[in-house]
C-alpha cells in the first residue's frame, strides 16, 4: 500500500472513529411545555455541553399529559420538562412516570422538594410562578376603563370582549386558574363566576401565555396568565402591566418528569440532573423567562414576581393534581362554559 493510501486509510478510520464518538452519547426525546424560547435555549445548551442529540417538541402541559397517556404502551418521549405541576402529578398518579431521586435534591427550595415527595419522586419542581393577569395600559387608558385589581373587577361590563384566557383542557395555566378559583370561592360560586366572566371573554386560546401576548400586541385588553409571562411582555417593551388579584391567587410549580418506559433512560436522567443545576436555571433570564428557579443557588431575575409580594392561597396540588378531580372539573367547564363560549 502506498504512503498516500495509508494516510487516506488512516484519515478515513479517524473520521469513522470521530463520527462514532460524536454519536456515542445518543439521543434524547424531550417534550417542553414552557415558552419556546427557553425550550430552544435549553435544548441547544444541553446538546453543546453533553453531545447528546435532543429531539424537542413544544406542547402545552395539557396536550403533553394527553400524549403521554395515549402512548403509555409504546412511549415515544423520554422526558417532559416544564408546564404546570398538576398534569405532572396526574401522570405520576397514573404510573406514567418513574421515580428518580436526583443528587441535586439537597439544593432545591422546599416547594420543589415537597412537589417531589407528594408524587413519590416521580416529578420535581423546576420553577414557580403566581397566577394573575397582564393588561394593556394604552387600551384601558383610551377606553377609560378602571384598572382591574381583583378577580371581581374582571366582570366589569366595560371589559366585555376585552379578555382572553386559555382553554383549561389544553393549557395548564388555565387549569391552574380554574382550580384556584374553585379553592378561593368554592366550586359552585366559582362556576357562577366563570359563567359571568365568559361574557367578557373574546377567545379561549390553546396556549397559556397567548392571551397576554395578544394584549401586548393590542389585540385584546387583558390576558389571564402567569405573572412572569406578563412581565416578559413588559420587558420586551410592550405596554403591559401585571396584576396579582386582591382576593388571592394560585400558583404553579413548573415540573419535570421522566416517562416510564423511556427509550433513552440514562440520557433522561442526565437531563434531569442538568436541569436542576443552578447554572442551568440561571439561563432563564437570558430567554426572558421570569419564573422563580427551584435551585436555591440559581440567579433570580430582578424582574421576577416574588411570592412574598403576592397574596397566595394554600394551593392544594395533591387534590387538584388528581386525575379524577381534573376530569370532573374539566367536564363541568366543558358543559357550563365551553359549550356556550363566545
Amino acid at each position: 500500500m502506498t504512503r498516500v493510501k495509508v494516510v487516506a486509510a488512516y484519515l478515513a478510520a479517524g473520521a469513522s472513529i470521530f463520527s462514532f464518538s460524536a454519536r456515542a452519547e445518543g439521543d434524547l426525546n424531550l417534550i417542553c411545555s414552557a415558552d419556546v424560547v427557553i425550550c430552544e435555549l435549553l435544548q441547544e445548551t444541553f446538546q453543546k455541553e453533553t453531545g447528546i442529540s435532543v429531539n424537542m417538541v413544544r406542547l402545552s402541559s395539557g396536550e403533553t399529559y394527553a400524549k403521554v397517556r395515549a402512548e403509555a404502551r409504546n412511549p415515544k418521549t423520554d422526558i417532559w420538562w416544564g408546564g404546570t405541576g398538576d398534569p405532572h402529578l396526574q401522570a405520576a398518579s397514573e404510573d406514567l412516570t418513574v421515580e428518580y431521586k436526583s443528587p441535586m435534591l439537597s439544593e432545591l427550595h422546599d416547594w420543589a422538594v415537597k412537589q417531589a415527595e407528594s408524587a413519590g419522586y416521580k416529578t420535581i419542581g423546576v420553577y414557580a410562578g403566581a397566577l394573575g393577569w397582564g393588561y394593556n395600559t394604552e387600551i384601558l387608558g383610551k377606553k377609560n376603563i378602571k384598572e382591574p385589581a381583583c378577580w371581581a373587577d374582571l366582570l366589569a361590563p366595560e371589559l366585555k370582549g376585552e379578555i382572553q384566557m386559555a382553554n383549561p383542557n389544553s393549557s395548564g395555566t388555565a387549569y391552574t386558574a380554574l382550580a384556584s378559583l374553585v379553592q378561593i370561592m368554592g366550586e359552585d360560586p366559582a362556576f357562577d363566576y366563570l359563567k359571568k366572566l365568559n361574557e367578557n371573554i373574546s377567545q379561549y386560546t390553546k396556549s397559556g401565555s397567548a392571551p397576554v401576548k395578544a394584549a401586548g400586541r393590542g389585540e385584546t385588553a387583558l390576558g389571564i396568565v402567569f405573572l412572569h409571562d406578563a412581565v416578559a411582555q413588559t420587558v420586551e417593551g410592550f405596554p403591559v402591566k401585571s396584576v396579582a388579584p386582591c382576593e388571592g391567587t394560585g400558583y404553579e410549580i413548573g415540573s419535570m418528569s421522566i416517562i416510564k418506559g423511556a427509550r433513552n433512560m440514562d440520557n433522561a436522567k442526565k437531563w434531569y440532573d442538568w436541569a436542576l443545576k443552578p447554572e442551568t436555571q440561571s439561563l432563564m433570564r437570558e430567554a426572558k423567562s421570569f419564573q422563580l428557579p427551584s435551585n436555591k443557588n440559581a440567579e433570580v431575575p430582578k424582574e421576577a414576581p416574588r411570592f412574598e409580594d403576592i397574596k397566595l392561597i394554600d394551593y392544594d396540588f395533591v387534590t387538584y393534581g388528581d386525575p379524577e378531580k381534573r376530569k370532573s372539573l374539566l367536564e363541568r367547564w366543558d358543559r357550563e362554559i365551553g359549550a356556550s363560549a363566545n
